[in-house]
């Protein structure tokens, strides 16, 4: 097989008119570039180049080969090019997991909007609040909620929003057992919550003013593992919860329901991504991390700068 590099030398050397002009241009020495047009020469068993001490021109053979060269040279661009669109235009399939609450309130709306823009791409999302190993079961993005990323072992991270946690309860609620004035007047209202132990007691802590914490302890009169549903029970004066504010927001600016004791609530929530490698991170995925990163704030959530890191 011919060194299609030695082609290529020959081209420039045509296309520049000598090898002074090529070697400067290829960053190749004079001597190597004659050495390597005459090889191809040798091994096509025909001059191509008439050479004299004041002219460089082609033969016959020279010429026709010539036009062959440019064509193949123009060739190896334009699939050069095709490689660099397959590779920055978005395409393929993302095996994405997302929390049930998650995708139901916020990045399911979001997912058709994706795909119109991306026509290219299809999304395969598993709605499940399990944990999911990325690696074992081929998920190339898993979509968390949590106040910490430190749990993330050696995933890539990228934060895309941050979410808050409220104290929230009915108007009607609070009318019948009164209105908090201080962390201690929160045991007097009764509770539903997601989960509690066997025992029934269950806890939340709350950040305050001033970097304080409170811890309040309370028995629910309601628990079930699902935010929706604790949600109803919120909605019919069944007791307050703690709930994220996207999920809210629609009764907290309608009045259907306060937040109790207003500077106090949970940690903050971290809406991030993981996924096993930043290595090989293909567009279609880059693209749709940026696009939620972009489009979350919209959504509810108080949407910072995305940041990505990898966790040790």
């Amino acid at each position: 097989m011919q060194d299609l590099n030695d082609m290529l030398y020959f081209a420039e050397v045509v296309d520049r008119g000598g090898f002074a002009a090529a070697g400067r241009a290829l960053d190749v020495p004079k001597s190597k570039l004659s050495r390597r047009v005459a090889d191809l020469e040798t091994r096509l068993g025909v001059r191509l180049l008439q050479r004299t001490t004041r002219k460089l021109s082609l033969t016959e053979a020279g010429e026709v080969y010539h036009r062959h060269v440019i064509a193949m040279r123009e060739a190896a661009e334009a699939a050069n090019e095709a490689v660099e669109i397959v590779r920055n235009e978005p395409r393929g399939t993302i095996r994405v997991t997302c929390p049930v609450t998650l995708a139901q309130t916020t990045v399911g709306p979001l997912i058709p909007l994706f795909l119109a823009k991306h026509p290219q791409v299809r999304i395969d999302m598993q709605v499940t609040n399990r944990v999911v190993d990325l690696v074992q079961e081929g998920i190339d993005v898993a979509l968390r909620v949590r106040s910490s990323v430190d749990d993330s072992g050696s995933l890539v991270v990228k934060r895309i929003a941050m979410s808050q946690t409220l104290l929230v309860a009915t108007p009607a609620l609070l009318q019948r057992f009164g209105t908090p004035e201080s962390v201690d007047d929160l045991h007097r209202i009764p509770t539903v919550a997601m989960s509690a132990a066997a025992d029934g007691r269950a806890s939340w802590k709350l950040l305050g003013p001033g970097e304080r914490e409170f811890e309040l302890q309370h028995r629910p009169v309601y628990t079930a593992d699902d935010m929706f549903t604790v949600r109803f029970a919120l909605n019919q004066s069944t007791g307050m919860t703690v709930l994220p504010d996207y999920l809210v927001a629609h009764e907290l600016n309608s009045g259907e329901l306060v937040q109790v004791l207003p500077g106090w609530a949970p940690a903050r929530g971290i809406m991030h991504a993981v996924f096993p490698s930043r290595r090989g991170l293909v567009p279609a995925v880059r693209r749709f991390l940026d696009f939620l990163g972009e489009h979350v704030k919209e959504e509810g959530f108080a949407c910072p700068k995305p940041e990505t890191t990898r966790k040790k």
